[in-house]
C-alpha cells in the first residue's frame, strides 16, 4: 500500500522530548503512512523549537531527523490546540498515572485517537492492550469505549509492558501445547528507565534486583493479552492461565530485555515441535504487510551462546524476538532464553505497529 505525501496521517507526539518520545520521532522518520507534524511536551519546553527543547539530551544513536528540528513544541496541557493540528497522537507523557489517564481521555474526547506507550490505561476494561501479532481482535472493544467517552472517532489504545515481549509471544506460539505454569526472570536494560550510562553511571558494572511495579506487570499483563471481549461487560476479561511468577532485574545493558523462562505444559511437546511453532508463528501484521512488521516475528537461534544483546537486539530492526537455549528441564518441562528490544518492540515500535494495525482496521483515519 503506497500512500503519497499529501495523504499521510498527521501525527502528534505527546511527551516528545523524553527517551520514548525521541524513539517515536526516530522510528517515524520517512514512515510511509505517518508524518510527525506536532510535538507537545511540558510547559517548560513549550514555545522552543524541538532542537532547543531537547538540547544535549538526544539519546538515540541516529541523529535527530532534520524534519523535526524546527517544529515549535506545544504545551501538552493545551489539549484542544494540539488536537486541532493532528489526525492522531502517540502518548509518551511523563506524569502521574491519574494525570496520564485524564489527559489521554481528554485527547480522545476531542475525537483524536491516542496510541499510548504508558501503563496508566492498561487495566481500563474497555481499552485494548495489544501486541498486534497476538490479539488484534481486542481492538473491537473500542466501540464500547467510544460509547463510554461519547466519541465517534476518539479512543485510547495501549501496548503492554516492555518486559513481557521476550516471552509472551513465545508462550502464545506454544498455546496448542497448553502451558500452565511459568517462571520468568527478566534482565532489563537501563533505557527502560529512560536512562543512558551517562545519566546513570552507578549502573556500570552493577545489577539492581528491583524495578518498581515491574514484576506485577510481567505476571499479569500477558493474561490480559490472552483474554477475550465480554460483550455483556463491554470489557476485556483476562485469561486465567498460565500462572506466571516473575523476577525483574536491572542489568548494565543499554538496550534489550532478556528473559530466562521455565515452562510446564499439559501436553508434552518435543523440541522440534516447539521450535517449529516459534518459526511458523505470525499474525495480522505479517498478513496485512504493515510497514513496521517484522517478516519473521520470532526466530530460533541454534547456537548455544545466543541470543546475545550485542548480536541480536536489532533483529528485524528491533521488532523481532530472538529465542535460544531451549532445553528440557529437571523440574519444569522446558526452559529457554528470549530477547527483545525494549524501546523498539517493547515501547515506541510496538505502539507504531499498533497504530498501523488501527489504520488498517479503519479505526484511525484522516480528520
Amino acid at each position: 500500500m503506497v500512500i503519497n505525501m499529501s495523504e499521510k496521517l498527521r501525527v502528534g507526539i505527546l511527551g516528545g522530548t523524553g527517551m520514548v518520545g525521541q524513539r517515536f520521532i526516530s522510528l517515524l522518520e520517512n514512515h510511509p503512512w505517518f508524518e510527525v507534524t506536532t510535538i507537545a511536551a511540558s510547559p517548560r519546553s513549550a514555545g522552543k523549537t524541538y532542537e532547543e527543547a531537547v538540547g544535549g539530551r538526544w539519546k538515540m544513536d541516529a541523529p535527530m531527523p532534520e524534519a523535526v528540528k524546527k517544529i515549535v513544541v506545544m504545551n501538552v496541557n493545551e489539549v484542544e490546540q494540539v488536537a486541532a493540528e493532528v489526525d492522531f497522537v502517540f502518548s509518551a507523557v511523563d506524569m502521574t498515572k491519574e494525570e496520564i489517564k485524564k489527559i489521554e481521555e481528554d485527547y480522545a474526547r476531542t475525537e483524536t485517537p491516542v496510541v499510548s506507550n504508558n501503563s496508566a490505561h492498561r487495566w481500563t476494561p474497555d481499552v485494548p492492550m495489544v501486541v498486534p501479532e497476538i490479539n488484534p481482535e481486542h481492538m473491537d472493544v473500542i466501540r464500547y469505549q467510544r460509547e463510554r467517552l461519547g466519541t465517534k472517532r476518539g479512543f485510547v489504545a495501549v501496548k503492554p509492558n516492555c518486559s513481557i515481549q521476550s516471552y509472551a509471544p513465545v508462550l502464545t506460539a506454544w498455546k496448542e501445547f497448553e502451558p500452565y505454569e511459568v517462571v520468568a526472570t527478566t534482565y532489563q536494560a537501563i533505557s527502560g528507565a529512560g536512562k543512558t550510562f551517562a545519566d546513570w553511571p552507578e549502573m556500570e558494572g552493577n545489577i539492581i534486583p528491583y524495578i518498581g511495579g515491574e514484576e506485577e506487570k510481567s505476571e499479569r499483563e500477558p493474561l490480559r493479552i490472552w483474554g477475550h471481549i465480554d460483550e455483556e461487560k463491554k470489557a476485556i476479561v483476562p485469561a486465567e492461565s498460565p500462572v506466571i511468577t516473575c523476577q525483574c532485574i536491572r542489568v548494565p545493558v543499554l538496550n534489550g530485555h532478556t528473559a530466562a523462562v521455565f515452562v510446564k505444559f499439559r501436553k508434552k511437546p518435543t523440541k522440534e515441535q516447539l521450535t517449529e511453532a516459534l518459526t511458523k508463528f505470525s499474525g495480522a501484521p505479517q498478513q496485512l504487510g504493515l510497514p513496521s512488521a517484522p517478516q519473521q516475528f520470532i526466530r530460533y537461534c541454534e547456537e548455544e551462546n545466543r541470543p546475545q544483546v550485542a548480536l541480536d537486539v536489532m533483529y528485524e530492526n528491533g521488532m523481532g524476538v530472538s529465542v535460544g537455549r531451549l532445553r528440557e528441564d529437571t523440574v519444569y518441562d522446558w526452559k529457554f532464553v528470549g530477547l527483545s528490544h525494549n524501546t523498539v518492540r517493547g515501547a515506541a515500535g510496538g505502539a507504531v505497529l499498533c497504530a498501523e494495525l488501527l489504520k488498517a482496521q479503519g479505526y484511525i483515519t484522516k480528520k
